[in-house]
């Protein structure tokens, strides 16, 4: 049996979607974008490209990053992820992200300033607390119980 295509995505799916519209997490994925695209043409110049001059690798890489910024619980609050508290990616993507980006990063300023200047600025935010904590620490409205502790 082939999977139906015509259905509609789940609500999760399009709100996570949604997300990366904001102009953060649309500015966060195009330095990502513009990173691999350095790299990629660099180290792999002679395998097939995609549209967006992305070989199947980093193509793949770019994908998995798309969806853990669409999925990340900070949003448009989102700090750059060598600040983050919650590391969202597996081993092996972390580890081909920090070689992508420790070899881009220096070019990103001659290729796309401006990204790489509003990169480094976000770089300097400090990290929102954990969004999972912050509604934890909240009290609750006046006349309200507070719930035992478990």
């Amino acid at each position: 049996m082939t999977p139906n295509t015509d259905s509609p995505a789940p609500a999760g799916a399009e709100r996570r979607e949604a997300r990366l519209a904001t102009p953060r997490l649309t500015r966060e994925l195009n330095t990502i974008g513009a990173m691999l695209r350095i790299y990629c043409r660099d180290h792999h110049g002679a395998e097939p490209h995609d549209t967006d001059g992305l070989c199947e690798e980093c193509s793949s890489l770019f994908e998995y990053a798309r969806k853990r910024l669409a999925g990340c619980p900070y949003g448009p609050d989102k700090p750059t992820c060598a600040n983050c508290q919650i590391h969202c990616y597996g081993p092996q993507q972390r580890e081909a992200t920090r070689v992508m980006m420790r070899y881009a990063g220096p070019r990103m300023m001659w290729r796309h300033p401006l990204l790489a200047l509003a990169h480094v600025l976000d770089g300097r935010r400090p990290a929102p607390p954990k969004p999972r904590a912050a509604a934890r620490n909240v009290a609750p409205p006046s006349g309200e119980a507070k719930a035992p502790p478990r």
